[in-house]
């Protein structure tokens, strides 16, 4: 029998209860919680919701831009009357958090701030079932949170009633996947299922000492992989700092963590930001720099290179690696888990290397959502280029055409009202992950969506991700997208990183960025990394044309998604004229 997902924050009180569980950042003030308070606030708003009229199964909508307390608070608070939350990205267009909202058949709505009120209020008119919307900020004409603290009855016994009849295998949430094609799917996840990964996990990041070990969140916690990491922390003890984006490189200096979670475009600019830092010392710095970045490039786990690199690599993490280590606030790092996205290998090596484990995993929504991840909490556990074994209680298969299946507790209940979908995927008991992969000595290895394989006009199949992983080893590459389905060659879409390029050719400083990517030595410098990256991989597979732009891909533009992947449709529509200009 598995937790039900507010059990961990009980057990917390009542077994290691804290005096900093949880902060996060109120009128630009942080603000601490207590296990004490935390749970406090969380009994008051069950109370308040009962006292509303929420029934267990009536669906409660949760809003936020960046991470907060009152999150967290309203989803135990939700979970433990037997409500079903259903976490929303905030960036999401209002026509798909109509959808949402009505899919779901939300009674009330929890929002973070004015401008995700405005948006909600702009399509309450196409809600049918939506009653409420509550703020955690003091919005002008809303109800703030607070006001069901005022109708609570703390003296009911109805909470406590309704937590001893909930199973660990009851819906405890709907998560809507953002998705790369089409109408969002409401994927059912049990307690058990998200309890199951988090008891399945521990035993793959470093130590977390209960009460002294501290973690930030900043990773939107409407996706599973950032809450299933909540209710971990939480169930070891650990301080977790809540924030968004916009001031991470700060809040991660000031925090000091021992342990967060990213996606691999951050750590590319991380990585950016060393090497232009690094590359404009002079000197013998210079030759430091270069020297040591050299080194942590060839790092393998387990001292595979042998005594003499790992005491030149000791040497290097002394004299340069420390700084970059102190430079960033990760002077207590234990390890930072990578995910959503196909990490480089350059990346996993320094990070690492420089004392800053980076631990890439696997998984979905659907499977809550780890099914492997690396470790080198125990030896031999951790693959540059993996994604680790299978975590415990996880059995993973290769099928005939390559696909990844999986089976284990993890795995959902199914999607929302559409037992068509659900059926696709899940078939024997096996989730069908629609992830192409191999299995090599234990280890697990993507190499692409099932989907996004394409054929180019000489019926090669071609890859895309794998390529598109090796066009960002290129500083000059800030994201991509290979195209060439039906075509004669494979072709990329390339958005330039401008600060590189002016760091790295002089002749850039004063122009446009417009003029930057028309700029021949951005033209040459991209063709020579290019040329360079085509050398390992076959003739059919050769990038042999591209595309600069100035732009990004953005959420906006609908060219990726909240978790930063490629929505292809849309991206081959906002480049059509470039597209026909490559193939002409």
């Amino acid at each position: 029998m598995y937790y039900r997902l507010f059990d961990f924050a009980h057990k917390q009180l009542r077994e290691n209860p804290l005096q900093e569980m949880m902060r996060s950042r109120c009128a630009g003030e942080w603000v601490t919680y207590s296990t004490q308070q935390f749970m406090n606030d969380v009994m008051k708003l069950s109370n308040g919701l009962v006292e509303y009229g929420i029934q267990p199964g009536d669906k409660v909508a949760l809003i936020t831009d960046g991470n907060r307390v009152e999150w967290n608070i309203a989803d135990h608070a939700c979970l433990q009357i037997g409500a079903i939350d259903v976490p929303i990205y905030p960036t999401m267009s209002e026509t798909d958090i109509a959808y949402i909202l009505n899919h779901s058949e939300a009674r009330i709505c929890f929002v973070s701030n004015e401008d995700l009120y405005r948006k909600v209020q702009n399509v309450m008119d196409d809600v049918s079932e939506l009653e409420n919307v509550f703020t955690f900020e003091h919005v002008a004409g809303a109800k703030h949170w607070t006001s069901l603290f005022a109708i609570a009855t703390l003296a009911s016994d109805e909470v406590q009633r309704r937590m001893n009849n909930i199973q660990s295998s009851d819906l405890a949430t709907i998560i809507y996947t953002s998705g790369t094609t089409g109408l969002p799917k409401g994927v059912m996840l049990s307690h058990a299922n998200i309890a199951s990964n988090v008891v399945n996990c521990v035993d793959r990041l470093p130590y977390l000492a209960k009460g002294n070990s501290k973690c930030i969140s900043f990773l939107p916690c409407c996706h599973i992989y950032e809450r299933m990491l909540h209710y971990l922390y939480i169930d070891n003890g650990v301080f977790i700092t809540l924030t968004g984006m916009e001031n991470i490189k700060d809040d991660i200096f000031f925090v000091r963590p021992n342990m967060f979670t990213a996606v691999p475009r951050l750590l590319e600019k991380f990585f950016d930001g060393i090497m232009a830092k690094g590359l404009s010392n002079t000197g013998i710095k210079k030759i430091l720099f270069q020297w040591a970045v050299k080194l942590a490039l060839k790092w393998e786990p387990d001292g595979q290179n042998g005594g003499w690199y790992e005491f030149k690599l000791k040497l290097a993490n002394k004299i340069i690696f420390s700084k970059v280590r102190e430079a960033l606030g990760l002077t207590e790092i234990g390890a930072i888990a990578s995910g959503s996205a196909a990490l480089q290998p350059r990346l996993a090596r320094f990070f690492t290397a420089a004392g800053i484990p980076v631990k890439e995993g696997y998984g979905l929504t659907e499977t809550s959502p780890v099914i492997s991840v690396n470790t080198l909490r125990k030896p031999h556990m951790y693959r540059v280029g993996g994604v680790g074994m299978p975590i415990n209680e996880c059995e993973v298969k290769i099928a005939a055409d390559g696909e990844i299946l999986c089976k284990g507790p993890q795995v959902m209940m199914g999607y929302y009202k559409n037992e068509e979908a659900t059926r696709e995927v899940l078939k024997d008991g096996y989730f069908h992950t629609g992830d192409i992969g191999e299995l090599r000595d234990g280890f697990l290895f993507i190499t692409d969506r099932k989907k996004e394989l394409f054929k180019t006009s000489g019926g090669k199949y071609i890859a895309p991700q794998t390529l598109e992983n090796a066009l960002k080893a290129s500083h000059y590459v800030e994201q991509c997208m290979v195209i060439g389905d039906g075509q004669k060659f494979p072709a990329a879409i390339i958005v330039v990183d401008l600060a590189f390029a002016k760091s790295a050719i002089k002749e850039l400083a004063n122009l446009s960025p417009e003029e930057i990517v028309a700029h021949p030595a951005v033209k040459e410098a991209v063709q020579r990394d290019i040329s360079s990256m085509n050398e390992h991989f076959g003739s059919w597979e050769r990038i042999k044309a591209f595309h600069l732009s100035a732009h990004p891909f953005t959420v906006d533009k609908g060219e990726i998604t909240p978790t930063l992947k490629l929505k292809r449709k849309r991206i081959l529509e906002n480049y059509h004229d470039a597209i026909t200009h490559i193939y002409a």
